[in-house]
């Protein structure tokens, strides 16, 4: 095998068909392959904006947000300015991370909860709720705060299945 030679790891990459943006640091993504393929995506991407230094031509305005546009494989989004990139991971990691009203109220079916029950979860009024299940947008910080309550219940589920297997 020679060095560049592509291996299949059985991994689906992401690769983005299309980008728009949309205010302020808003990418609308549309997916060619990988595990959100065919599906169209808001992402904000304003947390790695303004988390690395890179990005910050971006932020002072001396690079228009508006000039993304993909690299000719669908791998990254560029802008008109050197070296900004942004890969399709990060966005895709992006993505999982954001929550639709649908995503909502089905989590909130998914784990038998009323509104009221929701507020006290995650510390909201019961009509912010209502706003999140009907409207949105929802907060990314909201949106993994009900991954991580479904994640904690599936821990401890599997460690009350492990105390009765012992048993």
């Amino acid at each position: 095998m020679r060095a560049n030679d592509i291996q299949d790891t059985g991994v689906l990459l992401p690769r983005i068909a299309d980008v728009r943006t949309d205010f302020p640091f808003v990418l609308i993504v549309t997916w060619a392959e990988g595990n959100r393929a065919g599906q169209v995506d808001r992402v904000d991407v304003s947390p790695v904006i303004s988390t690395y230094k890179i990005f910050k031509p971006l932020k002072n305005r001396k690079v228009s947000f508006e000039t993304a546009h993909l690299d000719e494989y669908g791998d990254a989004v560029l802008w008109n300015g050197k070296d900004l990139e942004l890969s399709a991971e990060v966005i895709e990691e992006l993505a999982e991370q954001t929550m639709t009203p649908k995503d909502f109220v089905a989590f909130m079916k998914r784990n038998s909860l009323t509104e009221t029950a929701a507020a006290s979860i995650l510390g909201y009024s019961r009509r912010q709720i209502g706003y999140y299940k009907t409207t949105g947008p929802i907060p990314r910080i909201v949106a993994l705060a009900c991954r991580g309550f479904e994640g904690t219940k599936r821990e401890k589920k599997g460690a009350s299945k492990k105390k009765s297997a012992a048993a």
